[in-house]
Parts: C-alpha cells; sequence; structure tokens
C-alpha cells in the first residue's frame, strides 16, 4: 500500500486573450492585488490560432501569460478559475468579455489548465471546473499532448515556461 503524502507546490500562471493593451494592464494590475507578484511576463504577440473568441472579443486579438511568484497546491485551481471567471465578468462590457483568463498551475512534471468545459482527457477538480493536462516535462523540457492547444505548442510559450520550471525548482529547493 502506498503512503498517502501532500502534493508538491506549484506555480500559478494565467494565460490572457484581450483586444485593448490598457485593459490587460488593468486585469494584470488587479490580479497581482490577488495572487502576488509577478516573476515571468511573456511578450504581448497576435492571437491567431483560433476564430473561437472573435465573434464576442472582436479582432486582433492578442496573447500573453504570466506568472506568478505565488505558489500553490493543485487542489486550489478550482477556486482559482472562479475567481478568474469573475474578473472576467466584472469587465465585460453588457455581458461580452473583453478579457479571456485562463489560470493554471506550472509543476516540476507538468503544466496544467484549468476549464469550465469537459472532455475525455480532463479531469473534474470540483466547482464545476475540470483539469486539463496540458504540457509534460520529459527530457529536459516541457511537451505537448495530442490536445494541446496550438499557442501551447509554440517553442516561444514552451521556452517562456522552461523558464518558469527553472525559477519554480531553484525556489522549491530553498
Amino acid at each position: 500500500m502506498g503512503q498517502i503524502g501532500n502534493p508538491e507546490k506549484a506555480f500559478l500562471f494565467a494565460g490572457f486573450i484581450f483586444r485593448e493593451d490598457g485593459l490587460y494592464d488593468e486585469v494584470r494590475r488587479k490580479l497581482q492585488l490577488f495572487w502576488g507578484g509577478i516573476i515571468r511576463e511573456s511578450s504581448v504577440r497576435p492571437f491567431s490560432y483560433t476564430d473561437y473568441y472573435r465573434k464576442e472579443m472582436g479582432e486582433d486579438l492578442k496573447r500573453s501569460f504570466l506568472v506568478f511568484d505565488r505558489l500553490i497546491l493543485p487542489d486550489e485551481l478550482a477556486a482559482i478559475k472562479v475567481e478568474t471567471n469573475g474578473i472576467e465578468e466584472e469587465f465585460s462590457n453588457e455581458g461580452i468579455r473583453r478579457v479571456n483568463i485562463d489560470p493554471g498551475y506550472l509543476g516540476l512534471a507538468k503544466v496544467v489548465l484549468a476549464s469550465t468545459k469537459d472532455f475525455s482527457h480532463r479531469i473534474y477538480l470540483g466547482k464545476g471546473i475540470y483539469g486539463d493536462l496540458t504540457l509534460r516535462f520529459v527530457r529536459g523540457s516541457f511537451h505537448p499532448l495530442e490536445w494541446t492547444y496550438p499557442d501551447y505548442r509554440e517553442v516561444q510559450t514552451i521556452n517562456f515556461l522552461n523558464e518558469a520550471r527553472g525559477v519554480l525548482l531553484g525556489k522549491l529547493k530553498q
């Protein structure tokens, strides 16, 4: 019989899809009040992988990632996703989202995103939220799975998350 242990802590991070830079800055500041300092911030780049958000959020969408200095336990992710849905609603305009916030956790072995949608590869976390195993760490780098979103497959995104993993490794050794 295996011994029950405690899960390893992970960095809280979030991916953002937005159009308005000023709005992104405002959401970023609000999240820092809740989640603390930012240890890594990706460049802002065009988001053109899907038309899924275009009808609701408009044209010329952008993508960015933030990694927060906050360490979380994996079971906190469901409550965090509920919180970010509330923030999306707060910044919406007449019920139409202006920013999409996708929280997740970045651990030494994997990257997991929170989702409100069930699917065969997603595990129920509670509060109506599912965990989506998006990347796994193998042979020195994160690697996508067959269902990994295209923007998480990009070398630029994987390098960014690998760098954050290096910071996490150092922090967990302290």
